[in-house]
């Protein structure tokens, strides 16, 4: 399996943090953004990775990352995205980096406190379609929302004004390489863009995905509170200096 991290968009609700840089590149705690998601990835096994990015700052990601050593990568897979044509709009430019292999796709803003290696390889075993990671929250109507009946998805509703239930889709999806034919036939939502649960829809319509339930906090980042949030968590839950490394620093 394959890993794609989707980190273009112009980042309109954290100007003007990002009028100079890519909300992606923002600092959360002590490492940029966009390392969480390459780690989700790589702690799930994922050795080969595409970042789509956009924007005026694209090249800061090159610079930033190179060919990903400080993750344990020999090489990492950049491509472009123009325009802001939405989540599956940029998916659909890792077709040819698949190479008919499943891709889970993790978005830039989205950090995790603990790992997805167990429904990675779930789905690694799962003989076609979809698998997602659900999580409960108490905002739902900002998310895609699921609609569960026992062990499966009835549906899911993109930011809901009145949520079926408080599960949110997290921002973390693996599919099949079949998700390239879906996209292709998605029409623009009334934003104007190509909607990701369109594709979830597409696979649950087919009777073809599956989902757990994400252990641990998770947060996106994509607004100024949320920056706050995901900023707190993660010092809250970094390892503290032993005795020994603070009589070092002194």
């Amino acid at each position: 399996m394959k890993g794609v991290v989707l980190a273009g968009g112009t980042g309109s609700r954290l100007f003007p943090l990002t009028k100079i840089t890519n909300k992606h590149l923002l600092p959360i705690y002590d490492r940029p953004m966009i390392y969480y998601p390459i780690q989700i990835l790589v702690d799930a096994g994922i050795q080969e990775i595409l970042i789509v990015t956009g924007g005026r700052n694209s090249g800061d990601f090159l610079r930033l990352l190179a060919n990903g050593r400080q993750f344990g990568l020999k090489h990492i897979n950049y491509t472009y995205q123009e325009g802001e044509g939405g989540i599956a709009d940029a998916l659909a430019l890792a077709e040819h980096f698949a190479d008919g292999q499943k891709v889970c796709v993790v978005l830039g803003d989205n950090i995790i406190e603990g790992n997805i290696k167990d429904a990675a390889d779930t789905f690694r075993k799962q003989a076609d379609g979809a698998h997602i990671l659900l999580k409960e929250v108490q905002d739902a109507e900002r998310f895609g929302v699921a609609e569960v009946s026992g062990d499966r998805i009835v549906g899911i509703e993109e930011k809901p004004s009145k949520p079926k239930s408080n599960y949110a889709v997290t921002g973390i999806y693996m599919y099949d390489a079949s998700v390239f034919d879906k996209i292709k036939t998605l029409v623009p939502s009334g934003r104007g863009e190509l909607e990701i649960t369109d594709v979830n829809n597409a696979y649950i319509r087919e009777g073809t995905m599956s989902f757990s339930y994400l252990d641990g906090w998770w947060t996106d980042a994509g607004t100024f509170d949320s920056l706050l949030r995901a900023t707190n968590l993660v010092a809250q839950s970094a390892p503290k200096p032993t005795d020994e490394e603070k009589a070092v620093t002194v």
